[in-house]
């Protein structure tokens, strides 16, 4: 699953290498201790083995004589790994001297074949002592006289010391890099984190600025990200600019045509019944269809602004206040659950959308009509990722309306019932708005009886 969040990776990348490269170092630095160690066991054996070539001689009735003196209780002290042998070799018979440690035991040794002299005549090999103890045996071959007489030494040492004092420093060491790796990892969160809040800064202040809290990116940011906070905020400056200029065309449009109409509509009435009120009827129809595409022009220039938010509840209490005085002979209900919803409209679209679908309904209602705001459920959500949606129901408990009629009364201009005043645009109008936010509108038959009209539009979060 991707990571999201910025800070998130940065963390994630910068532990995983830390604790990789303390893992390599570690097992690095164990590597190489454990090099040294045995080198320097070696050469302890070989130390104590040049003493012992050192201690010993031939006397004169050609028997080998001597008592090496190493400084170490362990090579007198029974099966502690711990031993020297010298022993004849060749044709020199004589019996053969060994450390009190290994009493008249034998150590196994290990064939030339196997484990060869180097060019020092010196061989070392990793053997099992009769007591179970395994050695390090350093082995080298000298001859004693000017007769010829040569003996073998070999002196062993126990590698339980060699490792326990291996697995006592990988110990200490595990837990010196574990400290220091928490520890780094630590400031390494916490320099990341004070790196990037700039970013979190940035981040806030654009949450303030589709709250409606703030107009701009306000803050002193980094050298890296001024640039960016200046560009953001004249793109809003720039838009805001579209937005007004938009608007002030839309308005002077709107002027220029109000008075043409309005004298139609009084020539209109001076006119002989049938022609003026032929005349009359298509200035409204064109004062509707000039007002519709006014309504488009002015959506479309400020579709996407973050600046447009209207709260749901004051907005249609008054609508429903309207609804009310306007029918006095039906019953209005609001419902908003949770309190505070915002929708990331203009307040103009939002009274044109649902006043449309109001006046509607009391048209065609018996005697209720509900108004019902709530959250979109997640699988309304989930048709935008990043967004979120409120819906907003409006049930009437008149007669409804059949599949067939439902997608009739979506059409432009077309109108079920021609007893009734209006110019079919209603449905249509709330659909363009409805889309140029990118919502959706649905009709459809309530369960009870009477028709549902369902928006879903874009919240302000």
């Amino acid at each position: 699953m991707a990571i999201r969040s910025l800070t998130a990776r940065v963390l994630a990348v910068s532990t995983v290498w830390a604790v990789v490269a303390l893992v390599v170092i570690g097992v690095v630095i164990s590597a190489l201790y454990r090099q040294g160690s045995e080198r320097g066991f070696q050469d302890l054996l070989r130390a104590q083995l040049y003493n012992v070539i050192n201690s010993i001689s031939v006397n004169e009735k050609a028997v080998l004589a001597g008592s090496p003196q190493l400084g170490d209780l362990r090579f007198s002290q029974p099966q502690t790994g711990w031993y020297w042998i010298v022993e004849p070799i060749g044709e020199f018979d004589t019996p053969p001297l060994l450390s009190t440690s290994l009493g008249s035991a034998k150590l196994p040794i290990a064939s030339v074949d196997e484990v060869p002299f180097d060019i020092r005549y010196e061989r070392f090999y990793t053997t099992k002592d009769p007591f179970g103890n395994e050695v390090e045996v350093a082995e080298t071959e000298v001859v004693l006289d000017i007769q010829g007489h040569a003996a073998r030494f070999r002196v062993a040492g126990n590698r339980d010391v060699l490792e326990a004092d291996i697995d006592r420093f990988t110990r200490n060491l595990t837990i010196a890099l574990s400290i220091f790796g928490l520890g780094g990892l630590g400031v390494n969160a916490l320099t990341i984190l004070f790196g990037l809040k700039p970013l979190d800064q940035v981040r806030r202040s654009l949450e303030k600025i589709r709250a409606g809290e703030s107009e701009r990116l306000d803050g002193a940011f980094p050298r890296e990200i001024q640039p960016l906070a200046n560009e953001v905020n004249a793109l809003i400056d720039s838009n805001r600019r579209i937005i007004e200029r938009a608007r002030m065309q839309v308005g002077n449009l709107a002027h220029s045509l109000k008075t043409p109409i309005a004298v139609l509509l009084n020539e209109a009435r001076v006119l002989e019944v049938p022609h003026g009120d032929l005349v009359k009827t298509q200035v409204d129809a064109m004062q509707t269809q000039v007002q519709t595409y006014l309504s488009r022009a002015r959506i479309a220039a400020q579709r996407g602004s973050i600046l447009a938010r209207t709260e749901a509840q004051p907005a249609l209490e008054r609508l429903v206040r309207v609804m009310r005085r306007l029918n006095p002979e039906k019953q209005f209900s609001l419902s908003i659950n949770p309190q505070g919803l915002i929708l990331a409209m203009e307040q103009q679209d939002v009274e044109e959308t649902v006043g449309n679908l109001l006046e509607n309904a009391a048209r065609h209602a018996r005697d209720q009509v509900w108004l019902s705001v709530r959250p979109a459920p997640e699988d309304v959500r989930g048709k935008d990722q990043g967004r979120h949606w409120i819906v907003l129901d409006v049930d009437d408990d008149g007669p409804g309306l059949d599949p067939d009629q439902i997608a009739l009364a979506m059409k432009r201009g077309k109108r079920l019932d021609e007893s009734k005043p209006g110019t079919g645009l209603g449905l249509s109008i709330v659909n363009e708005i409805v889309g140029e936010y990118q919502g959706t509108i649905e009709l459809s038959r309530r369960a009870e009886g009477g028709l549902r009209a369902q928006l879903v539009l874009p919240a302000a979060v």
